[in-house]
């Protein structure tokens, strides 16, 4: 239970990262940050352990009783959204692409997709954001060891990379039924406009 995940919340929040309920819990007893809950209600360590004693599916044991585990933490000073540097693995490239096929145009699973090199590394081509492309196995195939103008297929458009991470690419991870508000962005900007007077 406690390797699931956790979103965090900014003072404003907005999601700006995720950890597991330990790292969360910690976050919590020592006052870094509160409990949020369907009602958009905050809480402390203390509170939330009171309110949450009666036993879920998803809870930890301490003495004497069990508290559940917190689905959404929000930060008790942190107002910034992280800009952080775009890590260049293969989810990423997926996400810049969309799931979809550069040479098809066609959407698929992860499952389905490969990453392929425009100019074939056997020909010297780097493994670089410019480089690579999500391609669907059919297509990775087609093209081979070819360019793609040698194999006269045509890429959707010129990869290059992304400025920063989109934390909204990871609404499709959404695991949990309470981190749903915070990436919907039509409950997001309700809990968030300015009121007037």
């Amino acid at each position: 239970m406690l390797s699931t995940q956790v979103l965090i919340l900014n003072r404003h929040y907005m999601p700006v990262n995720v950890v597991t309920a330990k790292r969360a819990f910690c976050m919590l007893v020592a006052g870094i940050a509160r409990v949020v809950d369907r009602e958009y209600r905050t809480f402390d360590f203390h509170s939330w352990s009171e309110l949450s004693a009666t036993v879920h599916d998803d809870t930890v044991g301490l003495v004497g009783r069990a508290v559940r585990v917190p689905r959404v933490l929000i930060l008790a000073t942190y107002d910034r959204l992280p800009r952080r540097a775009v890590r260049f693995s293969r989810m990423n490239i997926l996400l810049r692409d969309g799931y979809v096929c550069q040479y098809c145009g066609k959407k698929f699973k992860r499952s389905e997709l490969n990453i392929d090199h425009i100019m074939p590394r056997s020909r010297g081509g780097r493994t670089s954001w410019e480089n690579v492309v999500a391609s669907c196995f059919k297509c990775n195939l087609r093209k081979g060891g070819r360019t793609p103008d040698e194999a006269n297929m045509k890429l959707l458009r010129v990869p290059a990379k992304p400025h920063q991470t989109p934390f909204a690419g990871l609404a499709r991870f959404i695991k949990y039924e309470e981190w749903k508000p915070f990436f919907n962005m039509v409950d997001f900007s309700y809990w968030n406009v300015e009121l007037e007077n």
